[in-house]
């Protein structure tokens, strides 16, 4: 690898093959190239492998002297990751690799998402398997593909070859907390079709920017805003307007932090002044969590254009607007945890096709049903259609878990302080994996991530350090 980046941090190990796997495009449905680079890693090594069709790795290494009786241990994380920019940014997810940068503690990528969510699992993992020193039970490390848009990998691999029945997810984002339980979900899509028509009008561009965006599942209730919804709520104001294009967010998964939209107006200086009045309120109510946050309007001479009709312009927008987003239900049981959301990450409209795509997510599987049933009653209502896809259970606490109980022991001797157990909103692959493997024993850890989906994610270098240890820890002592 030329000229690398992180090539001074410790573990070693570890950042060398989470650099080299920044130089992969690895986004969602673009995996191919870093499933190769990880099946290679295993072939280069004599290690027993299987690369499914989806892309899948599993790897299987032996177990160090003294622990070759001991029970297997599932090693597992995911090889995609969330492709987030900044506004104004070049960059091309399908070709180019990272931009990585070190600041301080944190490594980053300049202008984009980072893809520690989940490089840092990929890297650990790899680095197990690549030493010669550590002392493990048998390893069966499992990498999946695409689970940002639906844990597709995971809820298409064949677990039949797998030993293990304890398994360590790599995929948390909090040092020093031990996940247990999450929640389900799955993608939801709306479509409708309107007509084009041609009409003469100032053309107008609305655009909300200077959002924090961020992780839809562990952010969600954080009281970040929507750009689709505020862009939508902003334009329903507005008289006399004829929608041309709607475009916000990249991900369904991820908090759109900018949205945009383009469309003829009757009356662009009343266009301003509704568009003045709004931003004033809005800033207000989001001054706490979104101190950037900005409203603009631009307005061009009259020209035709094909746009929607009013009344097709009035129909899009009640549908934007009627669309439930955000927290729907907190948990009852566990203090401060969302049960039940949705976000509404992707908002297009294009040629008079409008889309509308959303992540789902609830510990509950009723609550979740009886939302997408919701969002399925909202597009009959709008003469459009609905779909839903990428669906994933919800992982349930187990009460008797040696697994949980020898990972807090290791913890409490390591840091002196108890290990934090929780469960959250986000979705992880442990849900799914204890469906194929009955008598499964699950837990997830990870080091400290921030901003994931988002173009601010960072990765801390200490805690991947004391990740690597503790994970080292643990794996002598099953």
């Amino acid at each position: 690898m030329d000229n690398p980046v992180l090539a001074n941090l410790e573990p070693k190990s570890v950042f060398r093959f989470f650099e080299e796997l920044t130089r992969i495009p690895h986004g969602s449905g673009n995996t191919a190239a870093a499933s190769e680079w990880a099946a290679n890693f295993a072939r280069d090594r004599g290690l027993r492998c299987r690369q499914d069709g989806l892309g899948n790795v599993v790897i299987w290494k032996n177990a160090s002297p003294g622990y070759e009786t001991h029970p297997a241990v599932i090693l597992q994380g995911h090889l995609d990751m969330v492709c987030v920019k900044e506004r104004g940014v070049d960059h091309d997810f399908e070709r180019e690799p990272l931009d990585l940068t070190v600041d301080g503690d944190w490594v980053k990528a300049r202008g984009t998402t980072l893809g520690g969510d989940n490089g840092a699992a990929v890297a650990l993992i790899l680095a197990l398997l690549d030493s010669r020193d550590a002392a493990h039970p048998p390893i069966e490390a499992v990498l999946t593909v695409d689970e940002e848009v639906g844990l597709l990998g995971a809820n298409g691999l064949d677990c039949s070859d797998l030993a293990g029945r304890k398994l360590i997810n790599l995929d948390s984002e909090d040092e020093g907390v031990l996940t247990v339980s999450c929640a389900g979900g799955s993608r939801c899509d709306i479509v409708k079709e309107f007509s084009m028509e041609e009409a003469e009008s100032a053309v107008c561009r609305l655009t909300v920017s200077g959002g924090q965006g961020g992780h839809s599942g562990t952010e969600i209730g954080k009281g970040l805003a929507n750009a689709n919804k505020l862009l939508g709520a902003c334009l329903k104001k507005m008289e006399g307007i004829r929608l041309i294009s709607l475009s916000g967010g990249l991900q369904d998964n991820a908090i759109p932090k900018e949205a945009e939209a383009v469309f003829l107006a009757e009356d662009p200086a009343e266009a301003e002044a509704v568009r003045k009045r709004f931003e004033s309120e809005t800033c207000a109510a989001f001054a706490a969590t979104e101190p950037g946050l900005s409203i603009t309007l631009s307005s061009l001479p009259p020209e035709r254009r094909q746009a929607l009709s009013p009344e097709d312009t009035e129909t899009a927008l009640s549908l934007l607007n009627d669309y439930p987003n955000g927290v729907q239900a907190m948990s009852e049981d566990i203090p401060g945890l969302v049960q039940t959301s949705l976000n509404i990450g992707i908002l297009r409209l294009e040629e008079g096709r409008m889309e509308l795509s959303s992540s789902v997510r609830s510990s509950a599987a009723a609550e979740k049903a009886a939302l997408c049933t919701q969002l399925e009653r909202l597009a009959a209502r709008y003469g459009g259609s609905f779909s839903q896809r990428g669906e994933y259970p919800p992982w349930e606490y187990r009460k008797n878990s040696p697994l949980r109980d020898a990972m807090l022991r290791v913890y409490r001797q390591m840091a002196g302080r108890e290990m934090k157990v929780e469960a959250i909103h986000a979705g992880l692959e442990c849900g799914l994996f204890a469906g194929k493997m009955p008598g499964l024993d699950a837990v997830s850890i990870g080091p400290d991530l921030r901003d994931v989906h988002s173009a601010r994610e960072r990765m801390s270098v200490s805690s991947v350090g004391r990740t690597w240890a503790f994970l080292l820890a643990v794996l002598r002592e099953l």
